[in-house]
């Protein structure tokens, strides 16, 4: 078996990634769909909560500009848990995040998530590749869905700045 080491991130370079991940959902968070496909690679793709799938970063624009266009969208709060390279230039952000509903102040626990991100250096920069966005739904597991739902209410505000 070959047991070979992946060189760490830099702090720089993790912080790019988590930056990434942060614009697209301040984009989400605007109503922007332009400004949420900002950070995705020109070829990158979304996986929706629903299990919907867009490729490239001008779909994904369309689409989620469709998406906030049309519906009175809910706003995102998020905790990044974690990133890791994966090869050299690639690396995995997992986080975990929720929903507030418009005129709310609490979030709605039926929309926590876990997010996947590649996140790809291609010798420009930092972008998105792929994001996933996998339901939270714990099934079988109360004290789970519980738990996350507590971690992500402590994150939720009706105050502007960036997200945790």
């Amino acid at each position: 078996m070959n047991d070979t080491r992946l060189p760490g991130l830099s702090s720089a370079d993790e912080g790019a990634v988590r930056a990434l991940y942060h614009r697209a959902l301040e984009g989400w968070n605007m109503r922007d769909g332009a400004a949420f496909a900002g950070p995705f690679a020109q070829d990158g793709e979304v996986i929706g909560f629903d299990g919907s799938r867009y490729a490239g970063r001008s779909v994904i624009a369309a689409e989620v500009g469709r998406i906030v266009t049309e519906h009175d969208t809910p706003e995102y709060v998020a905790r990044v848990r974690r990133v890791r390279p994966l090869a050299t230039g690639a690396a995995l952000l997992d986080a975990v995040a929720g929903l507030v509903p418009p005129e709310a102040d609490d979030l709605d626990p039926a929309l926590n998530a876990l997010h996947t991100v590649i996140a790809v250096n291609r010798g420009a920069g930092w972008r998105i590749a792929l994001m996933q966005n996998t339901p939270a739904q714990y099934h079988g597991r109360p004290d789970r869905a519980a738990a996350l739902t507590a971690e992500l209410r402590a994150l939720v505000r009706r105050t502007p700045g960036p997200p945790a």
